[in-house]
């Protein structure tokens, strides 16, 4: 399951539970119409409440960040699991942004908003 956020240029996703194939696509509409109308997007990961995804879920990712290489500005991944800051660094191959993993979602908030 998934809560999305807007706000100007920036896409706010927190994943509870498992983290499935339906959510990444709904995570995608968003992204994709802050892209079209904002240009370049800001993205604040919070997986701290995630307890699985699917493998379908890895392989879209990397799809869709292939495809939107450049689109993304800024990344920050809230997360305090070792593995999650593992694949959010082996992301950054995919995505042509900044990437930071935070344990605190006010300081993850404070760096997007920071220019």
């Amino acid at each position: 399951m998934i809560a999305i956020g807007t706000r100007d240029n920036q896409v706010s996703v927190a994943v509870m539970g498992e983290f499935t194939l339906a959510d990444y696509k709904e995570f995608e509409q968003h992204v994709e119409h802050n892209i079209r109308f904002q240009g370049g997007v800001n993205l604040l990961m919070d997986l701290r409440d995630m307890v699985t995804y699917t493998l379908d879920v890895a392989w879209e990712e990397v799809r869709f960040a292939r495809e939107h290489r450049y689109d993304f500005r800024k990344i920050a991944v809230v997360t305090t699991d070792e593995w999650m800051v593992w694949l959010s660094w082996l992301n950054r191959l995919f995505v042509d942004a900044e990437l930071r993993v935070f344990d605190d979602p006010g300081l993850a908030q404070e760096w997007l908003d920071a220019d």
